[in-house]
């Protein structure tokens, strides 16, 4: 199984940027969007000058409790800049939302409160709300964290979107939101 499956398998259709898009990235973006890749692993991050987005993490199900989501995200952790990534809220029906939340809280993530995420997927058209999770060496702010964030879905997210999808990802200022009052 390649590393596209593995992710495919494991992330919702609607968190999923297709393949030819990951491919694009990694052979024009090349220099900021990195594909780490193991046996038991994937992990798809961007590495601008002042932080890290985390597009993918997968560890597969018979490599977990082992310390392998730990090393990968103590590799970018040395890099000294903050790292950011989004997930799904906790679901209770599903046991993995909840364990991945509680996995990078003993990582030393942060919720972001004050920023609001959601987007339309162009493979389901249904609106999905996803969380923006940071972890910052500097204990940099919210506001910080949500121009960061906004970075990336302007570079990497609407990457050649109509061209790859043959639509549009809605404009950044209706995806993302920020508001002090949720914190």
């Amino acid at each position: 199984m390649n590393w596209y499956e593995k992710l495919n398998q494991y992330f919702p259709i609607e968190e999923m940027k297709s393949q030819q898009h990951m491919e694009l990235l990694l052979s024009e973006k090349g220099d900021i969007y990195h594909k780490d890749e193991g046996p038991n692993h994937v992990m798809m991050y961007v590495e601008m000058d002042d932080f890290l987005f985390i597009d993918y993490l997968f560890v597969s199900k018979n490599a977990r409790g082992q310390g392998l989501g730990k090393k990968l995200l103590n590799k970018l952790k040395n890099k000294l800049k903050p790292i950011i990534l989004e997930v799904e809220p906790v679901d209770y029906d599903d046991t993995d939302t909840e364990k991945r939340l509680r996995f990078y809280e003993r990582e030393g993530f942060h919720h972001a409160k004050s920023i609001g995420y959601k987007r339309r997927s162009l493979a389901t058209k249904e609106i999905t709300e996803l969380e923006i999770l940071y972890w910052s060496p500097e204990e940099e702010d919210e506001e910080t964290i949500f121009d960061k964030m906004k970075q990336t879905y302007e570079t990497i997210h609407t990457y050649k979107d109509e061209e790859l999808y043959g639509e549009a990802y809605e404009k950044v200022d209706e995806v993302l939101s920020f508001n002090e009052d949720r914190t």
